[in-house]
């Protein structure tokens, strides 16, 4: 499983992700905040408040969270590339 180690928001519903590994890049959530745990991260304090769990996810005080196998594989097809 692939750990995130820092994660930092970026304007336009976008995310600045790095993994342990020091892959890192990008990701752009904003066709993505749609559904009962992700749309209220529409409001840009609550989208600000993004941190890493114990477990290595992207997650929010809300309960929304992102697998980091998944960031990992959108990120890494880019950084390979």
């Amino acid at each position: 499983m692939y750990r995130i180690i820092a994660v930092s928001p970026l304007e336009g519903y976008r995310l600045h992700v790095t993994f342990e590994d020091g892959v890192q890049g990008d990701v752009d959530l904003s066709a993505r905040l749609f559904g009962t745990m992700f749309e209220p991260l529409k409001d840009p304090n609550l989208f600000g408040q993004v941190a890493i769990d114990e477990f290595g996810a992207v997650c929010w005080p809300n309960g929304a969270d992102l697998a980091p196998d998944a960031l990992y594989a959108t990120i890494g097809a880019c950084y390979a590339a």
